[in-house]
């Protein structure tokens, strides 16, 4: 289907979900879809919700944030159950300004966009549909044409409660357009709409000295006056601020502690009332989420200052921390290439992983727990087992440092240091010790990395770089390993029949001879050592295994060799061990053989098919591992 056809579509969709009609046909409408009457909090939470929520070991994962934010999972559940699910129940926090506090590049920005793009789209499903007070530059709620004395007969017979109170301008023209008949005022459909200024408002401060607080609440229209014969006629006002314009939807507050504190003040009553004082008339209703986002340190100095207590109360803070599971980190970099112009560059497997790991180094906190390194935390972070450690252990570490995530490197310094060794090399295809060297070089040029940090960051390259020589290790053995899985489930069926006879003091029974053997113990322990099980431990780690043989046979499932992962690994190591040397000697031969040459090749081709490298990052492996060996 062409663009164009598309665009039409586009206009023939919208065009069918206009509605228009009068105060009293609005009435019939909400008899037969009383959510459409909300609140603004309440069109957020359902919004929100409606896009799917997923339970995820105990926590709560919604669908509307999935692949735009990464890793902060926690943040987004106590933002949407603490904050919009309550204000949507109109608990008192939705009498609060949600400030979003984190470090720079830390996704506020991002979560607040998806906010203001995901109301717009769902303005025009049926379960967010709007609707306003035609030709009402605020886009007035039209229940509150419903007379004050009247809104508990109406409560008891729609269920609905009615808050704020009717504009001066709708005032003006509910009597002198429909003669004092609310129910002949016409009522339309809406859409949300941040580039039109519906029921989206984005507001930026700028010069003190220069910026208006019209900006905010609209000004006069002095070419209308004297038309109109007075500044107090409404008619002779521009509802034209952020906060009218915002009405029914949600405004952000962009560098709101920056703002002048006339501009603060407004919002003080709009949040605690909700409303606000605009030119020569009443108070103006206004039913808007309003959400800033800051830096730490300028919230600190915010609080710092007396002048502020008013609006301290009035404010709610959600951290948006960085995120510090390596692997979300990986989803990260991933999107902010695939969104660049570096799409096109092969980035070798692992690259962005090894980069993953030192960013999440610089934001972990020193664990106090005993027998736990950073290492060991980033590891439990990102959801790996660590030997001796649980579920409980990890809450333990989260709430050491309730600011860990809150400093250490962003996304964006990694990607634009891969950006520069891209560009300043003409490199068509980067890996890991690439990005590595990157980062490094760009250390010294980062002002804002102060020499004790700096330092430390050096160490944790360091860290990077022995994860990744593991990591490519590894991964060249694999690729030397022929027929891998069959050579692997071999190895471990072997090691399943030891164990069970072991176990059960039975004898084994040679498959060629027919003769009984005693259970192969240097097999067993050749298997076990790979993996630190000592002599002590064996036992318990064989009876362990069996135990989950039982377990699966019970639930009808298949013991096969993913079942178990450190058997998984202990099986892996010894098909390495028994491989290191093949390896060695192939990769770092300078003039191969007939046989070695056929060798490499075929690891090149496993790693080209099989584990995502091209012919240029799959040689720099080899040659890289094998001086690694070499050592």
């Amino acid at each position: 289907m062409s663009i164009l056809k598309k665009v039409e579509q586009f206009r023939e969709e919208e065009e069918r979900l206009r509605w228009e009609g009068t105060f009293a046909d609005y009435l019939e409408l909400l008899k037969e879809k009383p959510w459409i009457a909300q609140t603004a909090h309440s069109r957020v939470y359902n919004m929100i919700k409606d896009a799917g929520v997923e339970e995820v070991n105990g926590k709560k994962e919604y669908s509307f944030f999935k692949d735009q934010l990464y890793g902060v999972e926690e943040s987004l559940e106590k933002l949407v159950e603490e904050y919009f699910h309550s204000a949507a129940k109109r608990l008192d926090v939705r009498k609060r300004i949600l400030l979003l506090m984190g470090p720079v590049s830390g996704g506020k920005s991002t979560l607040v966009t998806m906010l203001k793009r995901g109301l717009e789209q769902y303005s025009k499903t049926d379960k967010g549909a709007v609707f306003a007070i035609k030709g009402c530059p605020m886009h007035e709620d039209p229940l509150h044409l419903i007379p004050t004395h009247l809104r508990k007969d109406f409560q008891e017979e729609y269920g609905i409660k009615i808050e704020g109170n009717l504009s001066p301008l709708n005032m003006m023209r509910v009597e002198e357009e429909y003669g004092g008949r609310i129910e002949d005022v016409l009522v339309e459909r809406i859409f949300f709409s941040e580039d039109k200024r519906t029921g989206i408002g984005t507001f930026s401060p700028s010069d003190p000295k220069s910026q208006d607080i019209a900006d905010l609440t609209g000004s006069i229209d002095f070419s209308t006056i004297a038309e109109y014969g007075s500044e107090s006629d409404p008619r002779a006002y521009r509802f034209d601020g952020e906060l009218n314009k915002a009405n029914r939807g949600m405004m952000e507050f962009q560098e709101m502690l920056k703002c002048d504190e006339k501009f603060l003040w407004h919002l003080l009553s709009l949040t605690q009332e909700g409303n606000f004082k605009a030119g020569r008339f009443a108070l103006i209703s206004a039913d808007e989420l309003i959400v800033a986002h800051t830096n730490e340190s300028e919230y600190k100095s915010f609080i710092s200052n007396k002048k502020n207590e008013a609006l301290h109360s009035r404010i709610i803070v959600m951290k948006v921390p960085y995120n510090l599971k390596v692997s979300e980190e990986e989803r990260i970099y991933k999107k902010m290439i695939q969104d660049s112009d570096l799409a096109h560059v092969h980035i070798a497997p692992h690259a962005l992983k090894v980069a993953a790991i030192f960013t999440i180094l610089t934001r972990l906190k020193e664990p106090s727990k005993q027998g736990v390194d950073l290492l060991k935390k980033m590891r439990l972070y990102d959801g790996e087992s660590v030997e001796g450690f649980n579920s409980q252990d990890l809450e333990e570490l989260k709430q050491e440092d309730p600011d860990e995530g809150m400093s250490g490197i962003d996304p964006r310094y990694v990607i634009n240091r891969i950006s520069s060794a891209i560009i300043r090399k003409q490199l068509t295809s980067i890996n890991a010790l690439d990005v590595l060297r990157s980062i490094k070089e760009g250390l010294s040029e980062h002002a804002s990395i102060s020499k004790e940090d700096r330092e430390r960051y050096m160490d944790f390259i360091a860290i990077a770089r022995k994860e990744y020589d593991a990591i490519a290790k590894k991964e060249v053995q694999k690729a030397f390993v022929y027929s891998y899985d069959e050579s692997a489930k071999t190895l471990m069926d072997n090691y399943l029949d030891n164990v069970e006879a072991y176990c059960n003091k039975n004898k084994l029974r040679d498959p060629l001879t027919g003769e009984e053997m005693t259970p192969d113990e240097k097999l067993m322990r050749s298997i076990e050592e790979q993996i630190g099980i000592s002599e002590n431990a064996k036992k318990a780690f064989r009876e362990e295994i069996l135990i989950r043989i039982s377990a699966y046979a019970r639930k009808g499932k298949k013991f096969d060799y993913n079942s178990h992962e450190r058997l998984r690994e202990a099986i892996q190591k010894k098909l390495f061990a028994d491989l290191k040397d093949i390896v060695k000697i192939t990769t770092s031969t300078k003039t191969p053989d007939e046989s070695q040459l056929k060798k490499v090749n075929e690891v090149i081709a496993r790693l080209i098919d099989e584990h995502g490298y091209n012919s240029v990052s799959a040689n720099e492996l080899l040659r890289y591992v094998g001086s690694l060996l070499n050592r």
